[in-house]
């Protein structure tokens, strides 16, 4: 803009307003244009992740969690006098190894927890759905059991302080309430009976209890540590023999979670170390359970048709191959330590060494195939099509 202005002497000044040219304000419509467009797409991303995101996920961090269990069992000092050499060659491995691998499992269970959180407050419906499904309901003791492992293995908290004690009760809270829920069903007249709702992942709940029994124990809290111990165990067997029965609950599996036969010899293993926690050695107890897991594990091992259909895709239900694996390594530790014999080194070492493979291979299938870990038939998110997702979205 041009403005002419006559002064006293009959001199002409020329004022320039500077205004915005044509060009400006497209650059400006385009930029707001182009943000809104990055915005709505980050939205449609999230909505379409937390859709399909379920609690079936935390097997990622059960086994990280695991993982940081056994390698912090591996490479502390125990005993003074014991000259083995495979544990004092584990010992030489850095303590940084075992630092990165407990943060990378705190930042994934981190991300996890917070995607399901979102979840709950956005799809809320889909989680009353899961949460009523017989397989997803089993996988919501698994946050708090990836949280218990990795206060077990935690660098800087030990189990006398009081930080420890308060996270303890934050963690175990929820494994109970879920316990009164579930096993409440279970011998009432409720809609879900044992018989009909059994399958392999409802020992989820079981090793629930056994984890925050061997937390209790490392405490020093030997009543409540054998009060979940006995409630995990007593519900154990009566779950072991109704799915050895193989009922129609049983047969409602879908073959995608096949893998999900591992925890047969998780339990048993989860009992052995909460035991040993609990007497203060791995006495014959824990030796009894630790042989159990033995047996079901070199069971699986001679069928691998069973996993045929399971294995033909990466998806997340692999990741159920490597929690149960890493407690069986972890088992097997402290037997080696109990007997200090060339078998049971032996035992240990290839049973550390195949967990921590199984670990790695996952984790390196998950970074190369992350599209693949949010399939479309995924067997528990499958469940919440016919729900009415359309108004959630529109509130998200």
């Amino acid at each position: 803009m041009v403005k002419l202005t006559q002064g006293s002497q009959s001199q002409i000044e020329l004022t320039i307003v500077p205004t915005p040219t044509i060009r400006t304000i497209a650059t400006k419509n385009n930029q707001h244009s182009l943000l809104i467009v990055v915005v709505r797409r980050i939205k449609e991303s999230l909505r379409s992740i937390l859709s399909r995101f379920h609690a079936g996920y935390f097997r990622i961090s059960l086994s990280l969690g695991g993982q940081a269990l056994l390698w912090k069992t591996l490479i502390e000092p125990i005993d003074v006098d014991d000259t083995d050499t495979i544990r004092q060659v584990l010992r030489m491995f850095h303590p940084t190894a075992f630092l990165a691998l407990w943060f990378l499992a705190l930042v994934t269970l981190i991300l996890l927890s917070f995607l399901y959180i979102l979840r709950c407050l956005f799809f809320t419906k889909m989680v009353k759905v899961e949460f009523l499904n017989h397989v997803g309901v089993n996988y919501l003791f698994a946050p708090w059991i990836s949280w218990l492992l990795l206060l077990q293995s935690a660098p800087f908290v030990a189990p006398k302080e009081v930080s420890y004690l308060v996270l303890w009760w934050i963690f175990a809270v929820p494994v109970v309430a879920l316990d009164v829920k579930i096993y409440g069903q279970w011998f009432t007249k409720g809609k879900k009976f044992l018989s009909t709702v059994a399958n392999p992942t409802s020992q989820i709940s079981v090793i629930g209890n056994l984890v925050g029994a061997q937390a209790a124990a490392n405490m020093g809290w030997k009543e409540c540590a054998v009060c979940l111990f006995s409630l995990g165990m007593v519900h154990y067997l009566v779950l072991f023999v109704t799915l050895y029965q193989r009922l129609s609950g049983g047969n409602r599996l879908p073959a995608m979670l096949r893998p999900v036969f591992f925890l047969f010899f998780a339990a048993p293993s989860v009992a052995s170390l909460a035991w040993a926690s609990i007497a203060g050695a791995f006495d014959t107890a824990s030796k009894m359970l630790f042989f159990l897991s033995l047996f079901f594990f070199t069971s699986l091992v001679c069928r691998p048709a069973l996993f045929k259909r399971s294995m033909r895709r990466f998806n997340v239900a692999w990741w159920a191959y490597s929690f149960p694996l890493t407690v069986l390594a972890l088992a097997s530790t402290e037997y080696a330590q109990e007997v200090k014999g060339g078998i049971a080194n032996v035992l240990m070492l290839l049973l550390s060494a195949l967990s921590a493979l199984v670990a790695i291979c996952l984790t390196v299938f998950s970074l190369l195939n992350p599209k693949m870990l949010l399939p479309d038939n995924d067997p528990i998110a499958s469940l919440h099509i016919d729900s009415p997702i359309s108004s959630l979205v529109s509130s998200f």
